[in-house]
């Protein structure tokens, strides 16, 4: 069962302040060739646009994991999730960061959900996921894990 589901897209800024690509690499082509300089500036944001869109990482929540980007974390080892928006999101990825954190945090999206890791195994004590939805990523976090706490099997004795 998934609770939540969230792309991590970039904004509109970020294609537009890539957008200046265009004009650095006909600086540099338009001297030797225009038409090769058109067709790289085509090619290199292209690919730059390519690139933001392929590395845009997932978050969702299921019955049983917590997956921000490539990693997963078990519903049942986390704590109590806190959203954070404006200022005191800005201070949860400066001043109060913790360098042992697990980061999914992108510079496009500002509020961010701080879920504390209780797997004594893990060294990250708490997991910083960026979230344009931060208190539905919460709520889902908590409902997630008040679902894994309901055995769905008896076992018998």
């Amino acid at each position: 069962m998934q609770f939540y589901r969230e792309r991590l897209w970039p904004s509109p800024w970020a294609f537009v302040s890539t957008s200046l690509v265009i004009p650095a690499s006909l600086l540099v082509f338009l001297p030797i060739n225009f038409t090769v300089g058109v067709i790289t500036a085509i090619i290199l944001y292209g690919g730059c646009i390519v690139l933001l869109l392929s590395t845009s990482p997932r978050v969702s929540v299921t019955a049983s994991h917590l997956v921000a980007g490539r990693a997963r974390l078990p519903v049942a080892l986390t704590g109590p999730a806190e959203s954070f928006n404006g200022e005191d999101a800005r201070i949860q990825r400066g001043q109060q960061l913790d360098s042992r954190a697990w980061l999914v945090i992108r510079g496009w999206i500002d509020p961010v959900v701080k879920i504390p890791n209780l797997d004594a195994a893990d060294p990250a004590p708490y997991w910083l996921v960026s979230s344009r939805r931060p208190k539905a990523l919460a709520a889902a976090v908590a409902e997630a894990r008040t679902a894994g706490e309901r055995p769905e099997v008896i076992e018998k004795t």
